[in-house]
């Protein structure tokens, strides 16, 4: 099984990219997310996870392998395919998808697209207990209450819920250090531009 890939970065889109790896192109699957962190590098290394059917083979990239071993997980969930699975780690970041597992947050689920009740509460009954397992980074453990909390305090003022994460985590991609005031001070700079 391929279970890592290094090498140069052909050609790249949101779910998909292609490398050189000592001149054999391998094309991966891969999450928003990983598409995200990779931004204009050169060369790349992904941890990947090998989908064999019995008319298909799919290789799938990650970019943490927090990323990777949340897709197993996912994909160990019945009615949950690999595609499905990429969708839900395009969806929500790694910390925030344990975080609703753990505490049973439905309504976090059910706002990824393509998951709907009857899916979230599989998720959360098959795997609440097995998420602990997974390790996220360091700065998403110290920043991941405040990180909340400001997600919830700009949903509640009328903005995106994904458009919010999405400037709260590049703000404290930024400034980890930052309090709760100065984040949503910050955010609602940037979400009024």
């Amino acid at each position: 099984m391929i279970g890592f890939i290094k090498g140069k970065v052909i050609n790249k889109k949101p779910t998909k990219i292609l490398i050189d790896v000592n001149g054999v192109g391998y094309l991966l699957n891969i999450s928003i997310n990983t598409f995200e962190k990779i931004n204009e590098q050169e060369e790349i290394s992904l941890y990947t996870h090998l989908h064999v059917r019995e008319d298909q083979l799919e290789l799938f990239g990650f970019y943490t392998e927090a990323e990777k071993e949340m897709f197993e997980l996912l994909i160990s969930v019945s009615g949950i395919g690999p595609k499905s699975a990429q969708g839900i780690l395009s969806g929500i970041q790694i910390d925030d998808l344990k975080e609703a597992l753990k505490t049973s947050n439905i309504s976090r689920l059910i706002s990824i697209p393509g998951i709907g009740r009857k899916t979230a509460e599989r998720l959360m009954i098959e795997l609440r207990d097995k998420v602990d397992n997974i390790s996220v980074e360091k700065s998403s453990l110290v920043s991941g209450n405040i990180r909340n909390d400001a997600v919830a305090a700009l949903v509640n003022l009328g903005y995106n819920q994904k458009v919010s994460e999405r400037i709260v985590r590049a703000i404290l991609d930024i400034k980890p250090n930052s309090t709760i005031e100065d984040l949503i001070r910050e955010a609602l700079n940037n979400l009024n531009k």
